[in-house]
């Protein structure tokens, strides 16, 4: 592996722990720091429960166009339908789309509810993600969340919560890998991998959460560190004291490469535009370490990360 060190020491200087794993998706070479230390994994389990629902549309298992009415009970706020005012109806596949492109939290409750929570921890079972951990949809993980402070609702949770010191909010179940949805880093560019070589179900379906990923609204972590012409697909995690993003970049003339970068910090704040473009430096400090490990060029059929 290369010597990442100078990058983990960054990372401590922003107040951070770092967990880094990069690999090329075509010959299998790695690096990284700290790849195989559990991390919350926060909004990046959407990937593999998006996977789960691409697999079963493929397989005819449910209609991805089926329809479905998010009402006011299932919103849990946030961005797409999970902060909307108003009841929205549309289809699975479209709730999909939201849970990458925007992170949507009540659109992936939805999917976890549908596709079942059980069959996505048989899904990372059988992908060989075996230090990775499946606790549950969002909802039940802020129920987890509600009983730990005593709170009857996410409304007064909202208003509590900013009564609670750092420490007990760093002792809440969705901040403790042991707890909550986790996994390593080593186990996300293992995943990552085999979606972008069609191993990690039917080719229709690697090759629609690799289009999905390709649409993630947030740029200001792994994209913004890459030139345009350089092709990234991403899907990021954020939680107070928890800033994550994986994805793959493909380069124009060949080569792919697959990097998690999974951090853990000091501060509870939630702005942290240091560390969003230190995830992303890191991010491509690690593929850069890579480059030119594979002489043979990507395959036109899964290069990049649109369809």
């Amino acid at each position: 592996m290369t010597d990442l060190g100078g990058v983990e020491r960054e990372f401590e200087a922003l107040g951070a722990r770092l967990r880094l794993h990069a690999r090329c998706v075509d010959c299998g070479e790695q690096t990284g720091v700290g790849p195989d230390e559990p991390a919350v994994l926060a909004s990046v389990v959407k990937v593999p429960l998006v996977l789960e629902f691409a697999r079963q549309a493929v397989l005819g298992q449910l209609d991805p166009a089926e329809r479905v009415l998010v009402r006011q009970a299932d919103r849990l706020g946030g961005t797409g339908t999970a902060g909307c005012a108003d009841d929205v109806e549309m289809s699975l596949r479209d709730l999909a789309l939201f849970a990458l492109a925007v992170s949507d939290n009540t659109a992936a409750d939805v999917l976890f509810r549908r596709v079942g929570t059980d069959t996505v921890r048989l899904l990372v079972r059988e992908l060989g993600l075996a230090a990775t951990r499946i606790v549950g949809s969002p909802r039940a993980l802020l129920e987890g969340v509600l009983a730990e402070v005593g709170a009857d609702g996410p409304e007064s949770f909202a208003a509590l919560y900013p009564t609670l010191s750092p420490r007990r909010i760093r002792a809440l179940p969705t901040l403790d890998p042991l707890r909550t949805n986790s996994g390593t880093a080593r186990d996300m560019t293992r995943l990552l991998a085999l979606l972008w070589t069609d191993r990690a179900g039917p080719e229709q379906a690697c090759r629609l959460v690799r289009e999905l990923m390709s649409r993630q609204v947030s740029w200001h972590r792994l994209a913004a560190a890459f030139p345009e012409e350089v092709a990234v697909a991403a899907k990021s995690g954020t939680l107070p004291g928890v800033r994550n993003e994986i994805g793959v970049a493909s380069f124009p003339g060949g080569g792919r490469y697959a990097v998690a970068v999974l951090t853990e910090t000091r501060s509870l704040a939630q702005r942290r535009p240091d560390l969003d473009a230190a995830i992303g430096a890191a991010g491509r400090e690690a593929v850069e370490a890579l480059r030119g490990c594979c002489a043979q060029p990507a395959s036109p059929s899964a290069s990049g990360g649109t369809a």
